[in-house]
């Protein structure tokens, strides 16, 4: 499976692995241009720093976000609404598996939580991931799988399975055998986060960069709601009211689709 080069975000956001001192100490002329145009991205860095690190700016940082990253708008949606996925399930979110790329943040975040252990796959490949990445990998808690194919955990091995910007990607054939498997890797608990498909998401859908050897399909709610019926998935209508109400408490605003399932029982 291909991915584009790189992920942006992590350019932006990362570890500081952009060595940016040289060229300020350069001996060669550069233009005002460009000194400015350097300038403008170390303030960038720093704001997208204070707004992670303090809480400041909460509202810039999440536009920034998904300006420069796109591709994996849901799964950084995932992140922001943890603290109203602990709301909403409670003890089910004891063992929680993540489906969805950059998924190595959702497991480290979701660890930070009492009593939450965490585990992720990556439907993408991660030869660009960083050390803490490469340890969740190497301690088995992230796995490198292709979710066109059945995944090799066992049945209800999980608590609640969060799935993010990765069916998206998927046709219809690979759909029908997917979701059913994810479904049967939950105790309890399907949650998935996809993308819209209106006008106003436009420019998120066109930053989607193709993978599985196809472009992001933003599929609407009525589509997916046929779907669930098409597959024997039913809604959780309780856990859909508990995030409703508890987005509304920690004044979260999802950017994609949120979608509560019943596992197979």
């Amino acid at each position: 499976m291909s991915r584009r080069p790189g992920n942006l975000t992590r350019r932006f956001t990362g570890n500081g692995s952009v060595p940016l001192g040289g060229i300020f100490h350069s001996k060669s002329r550069t233009s005002p241009l460009l000194s400015i145009a350097l300038i403008l991205l170390v303030s960038l860095k720093t704001i997208m720093k204070l707004a992670r690190l303090k809480g400041f700016g909460r509202n810039i940082f999440l536009d920034l976000h998904y300006s420069i990253s796109g591709d994996f708008g849901c799964t950084f949606d995932v992140q922001k609404a943890i603290p109203v996925l602990m709301k909403t399930y409670g003890e089910s979110m004891n063992k929680v598996l993540h489906v969805g790329p950059d998924t190595c943040s959702v497991v480290s975040r979701l660890k930070k939580e009492a009593g939450t252990e965490a585990w992720g796959v990556e439907p993408y490949d991660i030869e660009d991931a960083d050390l803490s990445c490469r340890r969740l990998v190497h301690k088995g808690l992230v796995r490198v799988a292709d979710i066109k194919f059945p995944l090799p955990y066992r049945a209800k091995s999980f608590s609640l399975v969060i799935v993010s910007d990765a069916v998206d990607y998927l046709s219809p054939k690979y759909l029908n055998k997917t979701l059913p498997d994810l479904a049967r890797l939950s105790a309890e608990n399907l949650v998935i986060f996809t993308g819209y498909p209106v006008h106003s998401r436009a420019k998120f859908q066109q930053q989607q960069q193709p993978k599985f050897g196809r472009p992001a399909k933003m599929r609407s709610t009525t589509w997916w709601a046929r779907f669930f019926v098409q597959t024997s998935l039913e809604e959780n209508e309780a856990a859909a009211v508990k995030f409703e109400q508890a987005a509304s408490e920690f004044s979260y605003r999802p950017r994609c689709q949120v979608f509560h399932l019943n596992s197979y029982h």
